[in-house]
């Protein structure tokens, strides 16, 4: 198989397919392009972490690297980074990597495809769940840090295509809380405002993160708090008891 710095020469090559006559790319893509490049560090602390064999980390580095490959040709022709209006992006991801026959390591693959589920199968290999969970739990961990670097820098209240354009001072869905509270995945079709993101990215720390690698990263970069302070001024206060009983069902968890 190709080593990781031969995979990234492919990738790169074909992210600046993307690029305009002056080199740059669509904001919305570079956000992309910087968002993989730090789950491949995740994934590199994960696998420290968690005392992967070379080979092992190897491979969850090369998945993290791949994992997000569709997204440029999502954008592109959707103009939406939202799976429900467009297509897939985990397959998409999946599909352009075996078409340039980039790799065809069935496990890397496989990663890359169950990187967006909700569950990823029973019945994998032990390096197969190893590798998707890796990936699943690199992903979240920087799709923290995107939210709080696009809140922080972009005028999300004009331009929010990053959350969906969803409506921003609605309250949270009662179905979002619920699950969460309950510890079951949430169905996105339930998701109708900045709230309900934002609390979705709360209930993958109650039961998103695999490793404990990754749960401590996420306590240490002080992910919840930040949310929690950001919940509480964008939600009506009709809400923020609830929203305060998620929090700490969180802080408990991570």
């Amino acid at each position: 198989m190709k080593t990781f710095e031969e995979i990234r020469s492919l990738y790169d090559a074909y992210v600046d397919t993307y690029r305009d006559a002056d080199g740059r790319l669509p904001s919305m893509m570079e956000l992309k392009r910087v968002h993989t490049a730090f789950v491949v560090k995740n994934a590199r602390l994960i696998a420290e972490g968690e005392a992967f064999s070379p080979a092992l980390a190897g491979d969850a580095a090369i998945a993290a690297l791949l994992h997000d490959t569709g997204r440029y040709e999502q954008l592109r022709v959707y103009n939406t980074f939202r799976d429900s209006d467009s297509v897939d992006h985990a397959v998409f991801s999946h599909d352009i990597v075996v078409e340039r026959g980039w790799i065809d390591d069935k496990g890397i693959l496989d990663a890359v495809l169950f990187h967006n589920r909700r569950e990823i199968p029973d019945g994998l290999d032990d390096r197969t769940r190893l590798l998707s969970h890796t990936v699943r739990d690199a992903d979240k961990l920087d799709i923290f840090r995107v939210l709080e670097s696009q809140l922080g820098r972009s005028d999300w209240r004009s331009d929010s295509r990053a959350f969906w354009n969803l409506a921003v001072d609605a309250a949270p869905n009662p179905a979002v809380m619920t699950a969460i509270a309950e510890r079951r995945p949430v169905d996105y079709q339930y998701i109708a405002s900045l709230s309900d993101f934002v609390l979705i990215q709360v209930g993958w720390m109650v039961s998103g993160l695999y490793f404990a690698t990754s749960r401590r990263l996420c306590r240490e970069r002080g992910h919840l708090a930040f949310r929690r302070k950001f919940l509480l001024e964008i939600a009506p206060a009709s809400s923020h008891s609830g929203i305060s009983r998620i929090c700490d069902i969180a802080e408990n968890m991570i």
